[in-house]
């Protein structure tokens, strides 16, 4: 696959999941393209740089050891911050030959304008820079770039903002706007593109991705994979979950006498007085962390359903810095995903 759509209900992590799957898919010695589209400047944050200008820049030079994997190859991660504006700019003047009247344009605000009124001409702007980097081929004829991962809307608009092509159907039945959104969905639905979902192990997130799977197949839109992020480390296994139930306020008054926490007094009576004001937050926390892996078992279950191929990400309690970033990326290819 030559582009990844990367979409994701909010929340779930989808910028740090795409740029993951942009260093794992580097590392055997390609050349990776990140884009942003939504002007968060969140791969910036990332990467721990200065935001990015509309121009790619190396954000990372990423190899297999980097990432804890065996085997040789390093490779590129470049990264691009679409401005709607100066994408608009740079179309005007590739299709009208505009010059410095583009630049006049955007001083009167018709930047704005022509985006406001018009939605889905940003679209087929955003989209079609994506698109564009894809077929890029160098002097040489390779291909500029082994692999584009864009960092796209939530899933809630992801339909409609690939689907330009019906999007602009209303505004351009010929000419270059209507040509461009042709393109763009040629690429879109090929062979070489792929949307992938992230999402997290709980019912909203969990039901966006149910809901974005059959609109984009509808849509006749290419999905890809499913990315489970922030999974947390199984603490309880089917057994501890079982015993929940019941009261086991004295195995646990037990058991914590047991570890000390009594005292060095012998007294049974003094070790349970001891350990008393421990039991109900204790028992009421193992419930929480029981009913959590029930939770979670459901939506995996929901996730199975799907048929689709499946990639969990872990939870870093530490936040994610670049080594966390590396992580991920090592997770991603040992799992299969790159």
């Amino acid at each position: 696959m030559r582009l990844h759509v990367v979409s994701g209900k909010g929340g779930t992590g989808k910028t740090t999941a795409a740029a993951a799957l942009a260093l794992a898919l580097a590392a055997d010695g390609g050349r990776t393209l990140l884009i942003e589209v939504e002007g968060r400047q969140g791969i910036a944050e990332l990467f721990g740089i200065a935001a990015l200008p509309y121009e790619e820049r190396k954000v990372a030079t990423i190899s297999r050891a980097r990432l804890g994997l065996p085997g040789k190859g390093s490779g590129e991660v470049y990264a691009l911050a679409i401005d709607t504006e100066q994408a608009l700019l740079e179309y005007l003047d590739m299709f009208y030959k505009l010059g410095r009247a583009g630049k006049a344009l955007q001083k009167v605000g018709f930047v704005d304008f022509a985006t406001t009124i018009a939605p889905g001409v940003r679209d087929v702007l955003l989209t079609g820079k994506a698109c564009e980097a894809a077929r890029r081929k160098g002097p040489d004829g390779r291909r500029a770039y082994d692999a584009i991962v864009m960092d796209a809307p939530p899933t809630g608009r992801i339909t409609r903002f690939l689907n330009v092509n019906s999007e602009v159907a209303g505004l351009a039945r010929f000419g270059p706007i209507h040509g461009q959104a042709q393109a763009v969905m040629r690429v879109l639905r090929s062979p070489e593109t792929v949307v992938h979902l992230v999402t997290l192990l709980e019912e909203m997130p969990v039901q966006e991705t149910v809901d974005g799977v059959a609109e984009l197949t509808e849509a006749q839109l290419p999905v890809g994979g499913v990315l489970v992020n922030m999974v947390r480390p199984p603490v309880l296994d089917a057994a501890a979950v079982a015993a929940i139930d019941g009261d086991h306020r004295e195995e646990v008054a037990l058991a914590l006498g047991e570890a000390g926490l009594g005292g060095r007094s012998r007294s049974a009576a003094t070790v349970r007085a001891a350990v008393e004001p421990l039991l109900d937050p204790l028992l009421a926390q193992a419930r929480e962390a029981a009913e959590r892996v029930e939770l979670e078992r459901e939506q995996r279950a929901d996730l199975q359903q799907l048929r689709l191929p499946t990639y969990e990400l872990p939870l870093l309690g530490e936040g994610v810095d670049l080594g966390g970033l590396y992580r991920l990326a090592g997770e991603l290819k040992r799992q299969g995903a790159a």
